[in-house]
């Protein structure tokens, strides 16, 4: 009991301090907004796949919506290789916490497809932040879960297989995509290259297990399309319990 309340208190310290000062973790939480809000004033800006939308290290007074299609955020590996921190689906906001703390961004934004965008003032989030106790507590909740989703998925990562490591990450992907009413969640667009910066891995390692699992017939595709055939059997490479060779 003592080492489980000793956790959550870490949990919340973690969350308040990078709400508060940024503290060098980047969350990126995403927070809803209320229709009242996003029918402000905003400006639309489309971008095509692979476009750059904001750098790291920018520091601007906007924040965007993702209205359609998704975007990826990364950073650079101190060996030089891109790892894709997240994919941010329809509706999904960027550089929001870094509006409320006044602070340049620390990822790369890249257009993951096709994607329109709408930007508003950052001033109009502060004010919200300020005014609305309610919407405080519920970006103080979404930076919290942020903070237990990323540590999970590090001592998964740490404890597991590529293989498994890939299977799991087909399968958040999966649930991303699944966001957009127009699609299901079984077919992926994304490319090996970025396959492999979301791992992050080797493309080669990548595509060796990306061939086993075709042969097994669990996914299908190709030409930067990944297709679930066998939902189940992907699932039992994500948890260990079956191996594909």
């Amino acid at each position: 009991m003592d080492r489980a309340t000793h956790l959550s208190d870490r949990r919340i310290g973690i969350a308040k301090a990078a709400i508060a000062t940024g503290g060098g973790i980047h969350l990126n939480s995403r927070i809803v907004l209320d229709d009242e809000f996003l029918s402000r004033r905003s400006s639309v800006r489309r971008f095509r796949r692979g476009e750059i939308i904001a750098g790291a290290g920018v520091l601007v007074d906007t924040f965007a919506r993702v209205h359609s299609g998704l975007v990826s955020a990364s950073t650079m590996l101190p060996d030089g290789r891109e790892f894709i921190v997240e994919i941010i689906p329809k509706t999904g906001l960027i550089g929001e916490l870094e509006v409320l703390r006044r602070q340049a961004l620390t990822l790369e934004y890249r257009a993951g497809s096709n994607c329109e965008l709408h930007f508003f003032e950052g001033r109009l989030l502060r004010d919200m932040y300020a005014s609305d106790p309610c919407f405080r507590e519920k970006v103080f909740s979404r930076a919290l879960a942020r903070i237990s989703e990323l540590e999970q998925r590090i001592i998964s990562n740490a404890a597991s297989t590529l293989q498994s490591r890939l299977a799991s990450t087909l399968l958040r992907l999966s649930a991303v995509y699944g966001k957009d009413a127009a699609n299901s969640g079984d077919e992926l667009i994304i490319s090996q290259n970025d396959l492999a910066a979301t791992l992050p891995a080797s493309r080669e390692k990548v595509n060796q297990c990306l061939r086993r699992l075709r042969e097994s017939k669990i996914i299908d595709g190709g030409q930067g399309r990944i297709r679930i055939l066998n939902r189940r059997a992907l699932e039992a490479c994500a948890n260990g319990a079956m191996s594909v060779k």
